[in-house]
């Protein structure tokens, strides 16, 4: 294995690298101004407990996040491993992300995956600018998640899924 250098961190390079490790991806997702407004990130994660907080990334380009951001609550659902379709659906053109797709809205408009593995109710904590990203912790209001499944995978730019166990 060879070490980069800092000559070695461009762009392109380091999105091949930063593909190496497999991540969930889960999609977000709110009733803004009467309109579903949605997008697909593969870097949740958990951050705290106390208070009850997770964090997603976005690109500063991103043209869905100020709408998003905009809402009271948000949804947040874990993509399940037969997802992969919505999960390109969700990247996709703005009018199209929720056709075919069942979801709930909560009394304060958070929108999340009727078959998703878990869906949390969220509000905006903070926002932290992070190079060309910005980092939203978000705080959890509610949770909902299934007794069994298995996540979608995002994987050197591509979708899988985890191998099940043998029984």
């Amino acid at each position: 294995m060879t070490l980069t250098t800092n000559q070695d961190l461009d762009p392109d390079r380091l999105r091949h690298a930063f593909g190496i490790f497999p991540t969930g991806v889960v999609a977000v997702a709110a009733e803004v101004d009467g309109e579903l407004v949605g997008l697909a990130a593969s870097s949740f994660t958990s951050v705290s407990l106390e208070p009850p907080l997770v964090s997603v990334n976005l690109a500063h380009t991103s043209k869905t996040w100020p709408d998003l951001r905009r809402a009271t609550h948000l949804g947040v659902t874990v993509l399940a491993d037969h997802h992969a379709r919505v999960c390109r659906q969700l990247a996709g053109p703005v009018e199209h992300r929720f056709d075919g797709v069942a979801y709930s809205v909560s009394d304060d408009g958070a929108v999340t995956l009727d078959d998703g593995l878990a869906q949390f109710d969220c509000t905006v904590y903070r926002e932290v600018e992070a190079g060309d990203h910005v980092l939203a912790l978000l705080r959890l209001h509610a949770v909902r998640h299934a007794a069994e499944g298995h996540p979608l995978v995002f994987h050197r730019s591509g979708f899988g899924k985890l191998e099940r166990p043998a029984s």
